[in-house]
């Protein structure tokens, strides 16, 4: 169906073929519409990206009924660069067959495109995807677990309370062009970083980035010298990076920056482009987006309703790698769902939602932290990052097996002494750099006024807010980094 359709010219109720019990599933009596019954799902999910089809997987295994609201057609494209690193093939369900389009032995690392070094793994890395092909993959996986997948159903809001609630219990999802709601016991949002469910919960972010993204299809020769091989290029603003993802016949070429730095995102995007010599390819697709990490005190629930994914703004900090975030905050947000759903009072169900705030916490949140010190480092010393991953060994080691989902960057920063070390020390002199730049602020303001006569004028700072298995190292051909 076309996302232009209406998602009120559809039968509310579940299609006969969908894998759902259309005699078990539990009615309402409409208080707008006569009498007039209408199915109350156990789980809604909103949006039908990584974290949505995982939701929507995990609470219809669970044996309950599961509709599944996304407001485009499927498959459709998205912005990313499609990477998949271990903690993402390990929360995939079970028997999924990953649609890979290369497979990742080599990464080459670039500071600005100077300095390329390219360092090789005998094992995977990791995969790269379409993600139109990903995401339909996940789609169907839900669809035969017993799910309900609707498309062209863009959702405006969702009521807790009001006429459209027939008890508290349910939790309306108000359809853009549909007359009556779909009734629900639990509802997780997943859609997407400027997600609707995420402001009716109260999702905070303090940290919004900038993606720019281009997908050049390219000759076979210059397709074959990419083969097998990733460019990673720190780049010249503060927290930039950029990457070449091969797929094929065509390669992801994409650069993110902190937002409020358009104008100097895309130039980087541009001279990136330039400097690899691809200017001259036509791009197949061109795009942007902004990702947004959510606050530390940020919260995942209001009443019946989780947020999970980008919705939640749960990604790495630092790379701002999302997809492992989405498939595994979207399985527990389809687990604890379940649990709400059969909540027979308020004080249940907050309970339950307390218990999803605490295992996203305990686990992607742990990550976050290590990420928001990484991202603080790196923003300030790329050279140092740089300098590690291609010249000292061991760095490369964690790296690759980060890649390949032997650790977590919170397990290299708990169980290696050394790497804590070096964060405490970084944190320690940006402390000592902030302590003195706030120093010499109030003395320059206090200069100012003194001659003046005036008061104190106050002061203020402005803030962001695998193991080489023996593979040789070797520097970039031509300078030209994966």
């Amino acid at each position: 169906m076309s996302s232009e359709h209406a998602a009120g010219n559809e039968d509310v109720e579940p299609a006969e073929d969908s894998g759902a019990d259309q005699a078990d599933q539990p009615v309402e009596k409409s208080a707008a519409g006569g009498g007039e019954e209408r199915p109350v799902w156990d789980v809604v999910v909103v949006g039908a990206g990584p974290a949505g089809a995982s939701a929507a997987y995990a609470a219809a295994v669970a044996g309950r009924s599961v509709l599944l609201l996304e407001k485009a057609e499927l498959p459709r494209y998205k912005t990313c660069g499609g990477g998949i690193i271990g903690p993402s093939r390990d929360a995939l369900p079970p028997g999924f067959d990953l649609p890979l389009r290369e497979r990742v032995h080599a990464v080459t690392f670039a500071l600005n495109g100077k300095l390329s070094r390219t360092r090789r793994s005998r094992h995977m890395l990791f995969g790269l995807v379409n993600r139109d092909e990903f995401d339909n993959g996940l789609v169907e996986s839900a669809v035969k677990a017993g799910a309900e997948i609707r498309t062209g159903a863009s959702v405006s809001r969702v009521e807790q309370h009001g006429p459209a609630v027939p008890d508290r219990r349910t939790v309306a999802v108000v359809l853009a062009g549909e007359e009556q709601p779909v009734l629900a016991r639990a509802v997780v949002g997943a859609d997407g970083s400027a997600s609707r469910i995420g402001a009716h919960v109260g999702v905070r972010m303090d940290q919004v980035d900038l993606g720019l993204e281009a997908e050049i299809p390219v000759p076979e020769s210059v397709a074959e010298d990419w083969a097998g091989r990733v460019l990673v290029d720190w780049g010249p603003l503060p927290g930039s990076y950029g990457w070449v993802f091969p797929k094929g016949d065509t390669l992801t070429v994409g650069v993110i920056s902190a937002r409020g730095e358009g104008a100097a995102t895309k130039r980087y995007l541009d001279d990136f482009i330039g400097r690899l010599g691809l200017a001259g390819f036509e791009p197949r697709v061109s795009s942007g987006h902004l990702t947004r990490c959510r606050a530390e005190d940020s919260p995942l629930s209001r009443g019946r309703v989780l947020v999970c994914g980008d919705a939640a703004g749960l990604l790495e900090p630092w790379t701002r790698e999302g997809i492992s975030f989405a498939l595994r905050s979207g399985r527990l947000a389809g687990e604890w769902a379940v649990r709400i759903a059969e909540a027979h009072d308020a004080v249940d169900a907050r309970r339950q939602a307390l218990n999803y705030a605490f295992a996203i916490k305990a686990g992607l949140g742990v990550e976050m932290a290590v990420g928001r010190r990484l991202l603080r480092i790196f923003s300030r010393r790329p050279g140092v990052f740089h300098a590690a991953l291609t010249g000292f060994r061991p760095a490369w080691n964690v790296f690759a097996r980060f890649a390949r989902g032997a650790t977590s960057l919170a397990e290299v920063v708990r169980v290696h002494p050394l790497a804590r070390r070096a964060l405490d020390t970084f944190d320690r002199r940006e402390a000592a750099e902030a302590r003195a730049a706030d120093g010499a602020s109030a003395s320059e303001a206090g200069d100012a006024t003194a001659g003046t006569g005036g008061g104190d004028t106050p002061g203020g700072r402005e803030g962001r807010g695998g193991a080489d298995d023996g593979g040789g190292d070797e520097p970039a051909a031509g300078g030209r980094p994966a």
